[in-house]
């Protein structure tokens, strides 16, 4: 098989595994997505690999219910090192305010990878957070927000925010979406990764 294309398969089932193997709570396999010095950025969470897996561990186990669904996926390949950005929805369900909600955002993982020793890893994960909404589970239910908390987050993820914020994690308030500069400047680390320069950290 070409060398590039068996390159580009890889990838993709690094990150088809990442979805699988989190949402199923299957820790010993997800951690092998991962190189040693993997880093997730996430809304609730920012660190190692390991303390994103820890504290994934730590939610699951008090029932914290985050489901991811991938969509198509575009890779920038050179050589050892490659950029993927797949389109993706993050659904979360729990209660807000006492009514049980769901909620769905659109976006996409920007992923800098790299091969070492002949094996693809994750070296960074960092969502982009482009549009969500929130619905209650039981349709007549009824949910009021507190407008001012709801609009202190980012347009693109702010009822993802909101209902994270509700069970008891403190948000990021700067992560990139659709537009703007943070976005920009997650395009511009992506172009520099490509070059061989050392990550943003």
């Amino acid at each position: 098989m070409d060398k590039d294309l068996l390159d580009r398969l890889t990838i993709r089932q690094l990150v088809d595994n990442w979805a699988l193997w989190r949402d199923a709570g299957d820790w010993d396999r997800f951690r092998t997505v991962w190189h040693d010095d993997g880093v997730m950025q996430a809304t609730w969470t920012q660190g190692t690999a390991d303390e994103f897996i820890a504290m994934s561990k730590a939610g699951w186990a008090k029932g914290v219910s985050i489901l991811h669904f991938l969509g198509g996926q575009s890779i920038d390949l050179e050589g050892t090192r490659a950029i993927s950005q797949t389109k993706m929805t993050i659904a979360q369900r729990a209660p807000v305010h006492g009514v049980e909600v769901d909620v769905r955002l659109t976006g996409r993982f920007y992923d800098f990878l790299e091969k070492r020793q002949g094996k693809w890893g994750l070296v960074l994960r960092q969502p982009i957070y482009e549009q969500d909404r929130i619905d209650t589970v039981r349709p007549n239910a009824e949910l009021v927000l507190d407008a001012a908390l709801l609009e202190s987050f980012p347009v693109g993820y702010r009822h993802l925010a909101y209902l994270q914020s509700q069970i008891g994690y403190q948000i990021k308030p700067d992560m990139p979406g659709l537009r703007g500069a943070a976005v920009e400047a997650l395009y511009q680390s992506g172009a520099k990764w490509l070059k061989g320069e050392a990550l943003d950290r």
